[in-house]
């Protein structure tokens, strides 16, 4: 039986339009700038991956880990100014309010589970009026590995009280199917974001979908199926 209903933000609920190529641009000139080798990154990397070369470059060569720190904290600094800037001009995508509305009639709990920063997530939340429908919002500082980690979405289910096979994740990315995978939740791939129906196919998702508007039918057929 699902119980609850866990969402992805950027690119499930609302547009991904975040400045990718200039987020990057910059968190790898502070990085080089604080004498980390420019040869170590890439643009194809997030700036997680670019957190975790680093880390492991500076333990390499005895650099004191309260530097990585400062650096660590800095890098999401300059991540969240990018996606504040991103916040202000998403579009939501058509049908949420009603879809959501609809999942709540349904007595499930619903959850945000994101890698985006508390401060963006909220931004969007409110600025389209949707916070109250939500049980629960888990941003990247409230966990230590984010999606696709499954501690990501393990912190979400606990938020929530649900078990894993009580609960399906909705998401664009590849890295949504394979946080949810990894502990036996349901996958729906929606193909409004990052990664095409293939990928998402191919990634392992359960169910693929063309928005989330079509999220009330599948649980209801799922549940009907128990």
């Amino acid at each position: 039986m699902i119980k609850a209903v866990i969402f992805d933000l950027d690119g499930t609920l609302v547009s991904f339009n975040l400045d990718v190529k200039a987020c990057r641009t910059k968190v790898i000139q502070y990085l080089t700038e604080q004498n980390i080798p420019h040869s170590l990154f890439s643009m194809k990397e997030t700036a997680f991956d670019m957190l975790l070369k680093t880390k492991k470059y500076m333990k390499t060569n005895g650099i004191e880990y309260q530097k990585f720190v400062t650096i660590e904290n800095t890098v999401f600094s300059i991540v969240e100014s990018f996606e504040l800037e991103s916040a202000k001009t998403t579009k939501m995508f058509q049908g949420i309010p009603q879809t959501l509305k609809a999942l709540k009639e349904m007595k499930l709990k619903i959850a945000v589970c994101t890698i985006s920063s508390k401060k963006a997530a909220s931004y969007i939340l409110n600025r389209f009026n949707i916070q109250q429908f939500f049980d629960s919002v888990i941003p990247r500082e409230s966990v230590s590995k984010v999606k696709p980690n499954p501690i990501h979405v393990l912190a979400t289910l606990n938020s929530l009280k649900v078990k894993a096979q009580e609960a399906v994740l909705i998401g664009d990315s590849v890295k949504d199917v394979a946080a949810a995978i990894q502990l036996d939740v349901i996958a729906v791939g929606v193909t409004t974001g990052l990664s095409s129906k293939e990928e998402l196919i191919n990634s392992g998702a359960h169910y693929i979908a063309s928005s989330v508007s079509e999220v009330p039918k599948l649980i209801r057929q799922l549940n009907e199926q128990v």
